[in-house]
């Protein structure tokens, strides 16, 4: 076998994701002007852009590459029905993806506060982490799941497919949810 014939199905099966992927960001980008006017308000927000969408990139990274290695094994069905591995692994998933979150929204506060730089108030800042990590996780677990099942079942080797959708999945809906969290927490505060 030839390195052409090694590389062109790869190249076939991830330029059309990576696309996608590239449009996804260009539209994250745009929310991120939305999210702009909310600095103000909320000192410190802008310094978990970049960490959160990394998480839900690091979280739900792993979760496609367990879900990609049990299809590539034959221990995980592609569709969605009860199997022990793919629960373990979606909740494992979920729990992670949610304290993380958490966890950004600490660790910022008591970052800012340590240097002496303005920050939002410690609740403020855990419930737009924890409202956007949930409402992420949701999707990220659910869309992850449903576009590796699609394309296994059309023949794609699922490694070549989830990087360009958690990174796509992660940067749209990561952006998105954090523009509702804000909205949401400046209603309730």
């Amino acid at each position: 076998m030839s390195v052409w014939d090694d590389f062109w199905p790869i190249y076939r099966e991830a330029l059309p994701v990576l696309l996608i992927a590239l449009g996804g960001g260009l539209f994250a980008g745009l929310v991120l002007e939305g999210i702009l006017e909310s600095v103000e308000r909320f000192p410190g927000l802008l310094v978990m852009v970049p960490v959160f969408l990394a998480t839900r990139g690091n979280v739900y990274g792993a979760l496609g590459g367990r879900i990609s290695s049990g299809l590539h094994q034959g221990l995980i069905p592609p569709r969605f029905e009860r199997s022990e591995r793919l629960v373990n692994a979606v909740l494992a998933s979920f729990i992670n993806g949610i304290g993380i979150s958490v966890v950004i929204g600490v660790v910022t506060w008591l970052a800012l506060l340590v240097i002496g730089w303005e920050v939002a108030a410690l609740y403020e800042l855990v419930g737009i982490m924890l409202i956007a990590g949930v409402l992420t996780s949701v999707v990220m677990i659910v869309g992850l799941l449903l576009l590796i099942f699609a394309g296994y079942k059309r023949g794609y080797d699922p490694d070549n497919l989830v990087g360009p959708i958690v990174t796509t999945l992660g940067d749209i809906f990561g952006m998105l949810f954090l523009l509702l969290s804000i909205s949401l927490v400046e209603a309730i505060v």
